[in-house]
Order: C-alpha cells, then sequence, then structure tokens
C-alpha cells in the first residue's frame, strides 16, 4: 500500500496524491506500486525493492537524484514457533522533496508519526525526520530487549520445577532473537558512524544532539543485548544440567518406591504358590491372612524408614 501524508498546522494529514513536502510511506508494496513511485520519482525499482528483503543489511546508497538509508529494525514474532522477536529492513529515502519509507509490513517506528506521538515531527524537516525515524528505531530494540530479559526470568523460573524441554525450547528462541538484534545493531551502528562522519544528509545545528542520542541509544542496546545473550547462554547450560538432575530425582524416587513395594509382592508371591499348605507358616492360623499382611506393611514401612533416614528421599 501507498499513503501520503503531508503536516500542516503541526497535524499529520493523509493525502490522496503527493505534494511537495510530503512522507511517502510504502508498506508492503506490489509490483505495480514499486513501478509507479519509480517512474514518477526516477528511483532505480531495485533500491525500492531492496527493503523487502528480509536478509538486506544495513547500508546507506547515495546517487545524485536521491539518498537512501536502510537500517534494520525490530519487529514482533510471537505467533511463531521459530522466535519471539526478529528484524526487518526499513529503507529512507531522502530525494529533493520527499521523504520515502519502504517497509515490509506495519511497524510501530512508522505508526508513532503517523498516531502523532513524536514530538517536533514535520514532514518537510526531513533531515529531522530521518533522525527520528533512527531514533524510534533503536527505542524500539531497547524496549524489545527489556521484553525478552523479562520472558527470559519467566522461564527461568518455570526451569526449578521442569523436567521437560518446552522451558529449554523457549529459551532457544529468546537466544533466536537476541542474534537478530546484535545483527542487526552492529550492522545500524556502521550507517550512523557513517552519518556522523559524511555529510549524506544535512545537519542542522539544532538536530546534531539528536544524532548524538541515536548513536548512544544504539550502542546501549548493543550492550544489553551482549549481556542477555551471554546471560542466556550459561543459563541455557546451566538448566540443561538442572533439568537432568530433576530427571535423576525422580528416577531415584521411583526406584525407592519399587523397592519399597516389592517386599509385599515376593512375599504374597511365596504364599501364592502351589506348594503343601502344612510347609507355610501361619497356613493353618484362623488369622493368617492378616498376620501375613501386617508382617508385610510392616517390613515395607522398616525399609522405608532406612531409606528416610539415609535421606534418599531428598
Amino acid at each position: 500500500m501507498t499513503y501520503y501524508y503531508f503536516s500542516e498546522n503541526n497535524q499529520l494529514k493523509t493525502l490522496e496524491a503527493p505534494v511537495s513536502g510530503c512522507w511517502i510511506s510504502l508498506v508492503a508494496p506490489d509490483e505495480n506500486e514499486l513501478r509507479a513511485v519509480s517512474e514518477r520519482f526516477q528511483i532505480d525499482t531495485d533500491i525500492l525493492r531492496a527493503a523487502l528483503d528480509t536478509d538486506e543489511r544495513s547500508r546507506i546508497d547515495a546517487d545524485e537524484a536521491y539518498t537512501m538509508i536502510l537500517v534494520n529494525i525490530p519487529t514482533v514474532e510471537e505467533l511463531s514457533d521459530k522466535e519471539l522477536y526478529s528484524t526487518i529492513p526499513l529503507s529512507v529515502i531522502n530525494t529533493e522533496d520527499y521523504i520515502i519509507t519502504v517497509c515490509s509490513e506495519e511497524s510501530p517506528v512508522l505508526q508513532s508519526f503517523i498516531c502523532g506521538r513524536v514530538r517536533d515531527f514535520n514532514t518537510k524537516m526531513r533531515s529531522r525526520f530521518i533522525l527520528q525515524i533512527l531514533y524510534n528505531s533503536s527505542t524500539l530494540f531497547l524496549q524489545y530487549l527489556r521484553n525478552v530479559d523479562r520472558k527470559s526470568e519467566e522461564v527461568e523460573n518455570k526451569l526449578h520445577k521442569s523436567t521437560q524441554n518446552r522451558e529449554l525450547i523457549e529459551l532457544l528462541k529468546i537466544e533466536k532473537s537476541l542474534v537478530y538484534f546484535t545483527t542487526a545493531l552492529r550492522s545500524n551502528e556502521a550507517v550512523l558512524e557513517k552519518l556522523l562522519r559524511t555529510d549524506m544528509i544535512k545537519k542542522y545545528p539544532e538536530d546534531s544532539e539528536l544524532l548524538e542520542d541515536v548513536i548512544v541509544e544504539n550502542k546501549q542496546a548493543i550492550e544489553m543485548s551482549n549481556i542477555y545473550s551471554g546471560i542466556l547462554s550459561g543459563m541455557m547450560d546451566a538448566f540443561a544440567s538442572v533439568i537432568s538432575n530433576n530427571l535423576n530425582i525422580v528416577m531415584k524416587l521411583l526406584a525407592i518406591i519399587t523397592i519399597v513395594m516389592s517386599i509385599p509382592t515376593m512375599i504374597f508371591s511365596a504364599y501364592g504358590m502351589n506348594v503343601n499348605i502344612s510347609g507355610m507358616p501361619f497356613a493353618g492360623s484362623p488369622f493368617g491372612f492378616l498376620i501375613i499382611v501386617g508382617m508385610s506393611v510392616l517390613l515395607s514401612v522398616l525399609v522405608a524408614l532406612v531409606f528416610v533416614k539415609a535421606k534418599m528421599f531428598k
């Protein structure tokens, strides 16, 4: 879909056709939309299509008519069986009169502008708009990293009593998300450093601090991602041993129960053999059945007390 937005009187309005100073948003565009934008604004179709490739790395592509800044932004994959979070490319194309964004899906990074949650946002101030997009992307990474940390703590609490692999699989999903985040953030860092060193986009004095804030937020996200990834890797190794130990405890308990229950089984089996009754103790007593059952229970209790004394049930 192709959307046109324009800032007027501190409000963002949706237009039917592009005007000078507007923001053109392409969300999951088809080939016809890409071709139409390419012909109208003289932009190579491959440049527009770059953000639709999920494996595209962050980079800056400059031309006489435009400058494309492609970064990777976080996205939620909670409905997927593979991971919790992933990353997708987002390209911001700065032309002489327009800002064009291309993304394969709706993203909170851009939705915050549409919903009016970004202060001092104006589509005509293209340099600031680009930096605000980059800042929103970095802060969203930080927000999702905090969610990853909380999710890992929840899984950790479940693992203390778990003997199954479900929680380890959850940790694996989290670890994959952190790998995607770390890769994307390091790739974005190279783009930000290049923007700082060069004049590919005009940097006005009032926007200089914003670019520095973007770099700081991105570095903080990289550090958090590395810390969480290291903790998670150690946690998975530790809890793999915990699950194995929990399983051993269960097996030990079952073995003890089997031993205790085998004593009555052995006695009853002996009395169940087809032999002369006169040779069996208490066979002639009217209370023989109760005596045998009582002896079996007593012996089982004594064996159980021996295991308790040896602390085998812990």
